[in-house]
C-alpha cells in the first residue's frame, strides 16, 4: 500500500469529537501522524494537496441488499462493493434476502469464497444471517450455526408477524452475542399501501399505509424486549409516532438502538407528486411531520444512525406504474453528498453530526469498534470533496442499477478516495 500525505485537509473524528484542519500521514495502511503541519516527509510518498477536502472515518452501512446470489442483473457482489467504495463506505452489510436466502452457514461460506475471487477493494462486506428459514417468518433458522459462520448479526429484513416466534427468537439469541435487527411493520395493516396514509395520499390517489402499521409492531417488539432484555436494533424507523415510542423505551432503559434510512430524512410524501417509481419505498416516505420528527430524533440521539438500505432493481422492473413497482432505491454512492448538501451546507447539522451518523454510530449499533482518525490507528478512512459536481448516469454509477430519483441530475459532493481492509481506492473522474 503506498504511503500518502494529505495536506491541510478538514479532519472529522467523531470518536474524539474533533473538527480541525491538519496534515495526515498514512504509511503502510496505518495513520502515522495527524498534525497541524508535517514538515518531515518520508521519501517516495504521494502527496495530496487539495484544499477543501474532508477526511473522516470510513462510512458504515447497517443494511443493504445484494442481487447476487440469485438476481445478478440487479447487482453483483462485485458491483455492490464498487458502489460502496465509490460512496465512501468501508463496511457494508447485506441482508439475507438473496436467492437462496442467507439462512445456512453454507450460503455464508459461498458468499465469503466468492468475495475471495474478486479484486480486493477497500470495502469489507459482511452478511446478516436470516432469523427465519427462507426469510419467510415461519421457522427459526439454526442461529448458532450461523453465528459460528461469523455473520454480522441476525435479521430477516422483513416483518415478523408471529409474536410467539419473535419471543422464541429473542430468548434463543440471548446467548449468541450477536446484534439482532428487527423491522417494526405489521403486514396485515400495511395491506396494499404504497404511500403513508393521510391527506397527501388522497390527493395522489394512491393507497395509504397507516402509521399504526409501524407503531403496533414496534410496541409488540418493545414489550418482548421489556420482559426478556435482549438487545435489539430497530430498523427503518419512518414515523413521528415511532420516534416517540423509541424515545420512551430508551428513557425506560430498554437495550435498543434505532436507525432510519437516508431517503426518509431527505424526502417526504410530497416528492411522490412526480410518481417516480424510485420513490416507492418500504416503509413509504412519511408525511412532512414524520420527516421532521426523524430529523429531530437523529439530532437528539433518539435515532442512533442512518442506514442506506441500498435496494437495486433493473430498469425493466422499475419502469412500471408507481403502485406496481417493487419498493426500493439505490443509495450507496449518493447518500453522503446529498445529505451533506441538504443538512451540513444549510447549517441544520454540523459536519460531525452527519459523519457520526454514517460512520461511528452504525459501527456501534453492530457492536463493532468504530474507525478513528488518530495516530497509530488502521487507516479506515473516507476522503470527500464537498464541492465536486457530477452527473448521475449509468457511466458514473458503479451500481448495475439506476433506480434513484436523482438519475440524470447533477449533484454536488463526491468521494475522492477510501482506505480500508483491502487497501486504498481512488474514485474515477
Amino acid at each position: 500500500m503506498p504511503s500518502e500525505l494529505i495536506r491541510q485537509v478538514r479532519v472529522l473524528d467523531p470518536t474524539s469529537n474533533t473538527d480541525r484542519v491538519a496534515d495526515v500521514l498514512i504509511v503502510d495502511g496505518v495513520i502515522q501522524a495527524v498534525e497541524g503541519h508535517i514538515t518531515e516527509v518520508p521519501q517516495d510518498i504521494q502527496v495530496c494537496d487539495r484544499p477543501g477536502l474532508v477526511l473522516g472515518p470510513g462510512l458504515v452501512d447497517l443494511y443493504s441488499h445484494s442481487g447476487e446470489p440469485g438476481f445478478e442483473s440487479r447487482e453483483t457482489l462485485r458491483s455492490l462493493l464498487q458502489s460502496a467504495t465509490a460512496g465512501g463506505f468501508t463496511r457494508v452489510n447485506i441482508l439475507p434476502q438473496t436467492t437462496p436466502a442467507i439462512d445456512q452457514s453454507s450460503v455464508v461460506e459461498w458468499v465469503r469464497s466468492h468475495l475471495k475471487g474478486l479484486p480486493q477493494l477497500s470495502t469489507q462486506l459482511s452478511c446478516w444471517g436470516a432469523l427465519t428459514v427462507g426469510v419467510e417468518g415461519k421457522q427459526m433458522t439454526e442461529l448458532s450455526e450461523l453465528a459460528a459462520a461469523e455473520v454480522v448479526g441476525f435479521a430477516d429484513g422483513r416483518p415478523l408477524a408471529s409474536g410467539m416466534l419473535l419471543r422464541r427468537l429473542l430468548e434463543y439469541a440471548q446467548s449468541l452475542n450477536k446484534p439482532i435487527a428487527l423491522w417494526g411493520c405489521n403486514p396485515d395493516l400495511t395491506g396494499s399501501g404504497v404511500v403513508r396514509e393521510g391527506l397527501e395520499a388522497l390527493r395522489l390517489g394512491l393507497p395509504g399505509t397507516p402509521v399504526m402499521a409501524e407503531t403496533m409492531a414496534i410496541a409488540s417488539i418493545l414489550e418482548c424486549i421489556e420482559e426478556l432484555r435482549t438487545p435489539v436494533h430497530l430498523m427503518r424507523l419512518s414515523t413521528a409516532r415511532g420516534v416517540e415510542l423509541v424515545q420512551t423505551a430508551k428513557a425506560r432503559g430498554l437495550p435498543i438502538t434505532a436507525s432510519t434510512t437516508w431517503m426518509h430524512l431527505l424526502l417526504d410524501i410530497t416528492a411522490v407528486a412526480t410518481y417516480d417509481p424510485s420513490l416507492h419505498l418500504d416503509p413509504p416516505l412519511g408525511n412532512p411531520d414524520d420527516r421532521q420528527a426523524l430529523v429531530n430524533g437523529l439530532q437528539a440521539g433518539i435515532i442512533d444512525a442512518i442506514a442506506i438500505d441500498h435496494t437495486p432493481y433493473t430498469y425493466e422492473e422499475k419502469t412500471v406504474a408507481f403502485a406496481e413497482s417493487p419498493p426500493g432505491a439505490i443509495g450507496l454512492e449518493l447518500a453522503l453528498p446529498l445529505l451533506w448538501h441538504h443538512f451540513v451546507e444549510s447549517g441544520q447539522w454540523s459536519a460531525l453530526e452527519l459523519w457520526r451518523s454514517l460512520s461511528t454510530a452504525p459501527a456501534q449499533c453492530l457492536w463493532q469498534t468504530p474507525a478513528t482518525v488518530q495516530p497509530n490507528s488502521t487507516a479506515e478512512l473516507t476522503l470527500f470533496d464537498p464541492n465536486q459536481t457530477w452527473e448521475i448516469t449509468p457511466h458514473t454509477l458503479k451500481s448495475h442499477s439506476i433506480n434513484t430519483p436523482w438519475f440524470g441530475r447533477s449533484i454536488t459532493g463526491r468521494v475522492v478516495q477510501t482506505w480500508g481492509v483491502g487497501g486504498s481506492e481512488r474514485a474515477e473522474g
